[in-house]
């Protein structure tokens, strides 16, 4: 026969009540990043490019959290990653450039995830364009593979760390998965960050002309592929 449960024994936490905890416990987590975030100082600095260099230089090693900070709480609510992530190798040396675009990069996209997941699960879940929710039986078979490949070719729009919250994939599978996919094209870009400004900045107009040129043939190209992909379809 069971025995009854002894009045000292702690009561057993219900899946709800934790579910509560963690989400309180993310929004309070976010809600420090902000405050921080904001008595830092740092919103009205990165609103302001031309400062920032300067700024994060004169702080020393403070100027790297106060990067990783900002990116973390202004990219996954619609700031360009891209901003921060250009701009890293303008300001310190690439070893030190690409430290820094992986942890904010990474921060960014916890913070992106854990907000859809746990806070505004069904507020968000309605705005995620339906190009990403094609991946959803991508992602029950083989999860890492397709969180590595979406980091790698996409990087970090917002609207794929909502997506990734909203899945069915893990907390680390995410994590791993995004760290892999990232590491590649934020290795590039630091690395040939400085020396891809130098060029552009040196180039003739000739070039500059050259290139746009290339870029409207490219895109021309494009729409005639597509207008003959849709030719092609036969209807049912």
């Amino acid at each position: 026969m069971r025995q009854p449960a002894s009045p000292a024994d702690p009561p057993a936490l219900s899946p709800s009540r934790a579910g509560r905890g963690v989400k309180i416990g993310v929004v309070a987590a976010a809600a420090t990043l902000l405050v921080v975030a904001q008595r830092m100082g740092l919103f009205e600095l990165f609103g302001e490019p031309a400062r920032i260099k300067q700024a994060l230089l004169s702080l020393g090693p403070w100027g790297y959290v106060a990067f990783v900070l900002a990116y973390a709480a202004l990219q996954p609510f619609g700031v360009p990653g891209t901003v921060f992530i250009l701009a890293a190798p303008l300001i310190w040396p690439w070893p030190v450039a690409f430290a820094l675009s992986m942890a904010g990069t990474m921060a960014a996209s916890v913070v992106g995830f854990s907000f859809a997941r746990f806070v505004a699960r069904d507020w968000v879940s309605a705005r995620v364009p339906a190009r990403f929710r094609a991946y959803d039986e991508a992602l029950k078979r083989r999860a890492f593979l397709t969180v590595f490949l979406l980091r790698l070719l996409l990087w970090m729009p917002p609207m794929l760390h909502v997506f990734f919250g909203l899945s069915g994939v893990r907390f680390w599978t995410h994590f791993w998965g995004s760290l892999a996919g990232y590491t590649l094209p934020l290795l590039a870009t630091a690395y040939f960050g400085q020396r891809v400004f130098d060029a552009l900045r040196d180039a003739p107009p000739s070039a500059w002309a050259g290139m746009g040129a290339a870029a409207v043939a490219v895109m021309v190209l494009l729409w005639l592929a597509r207008r003959c992909s849709r030719r092609d379809v036969v209807p049912s």
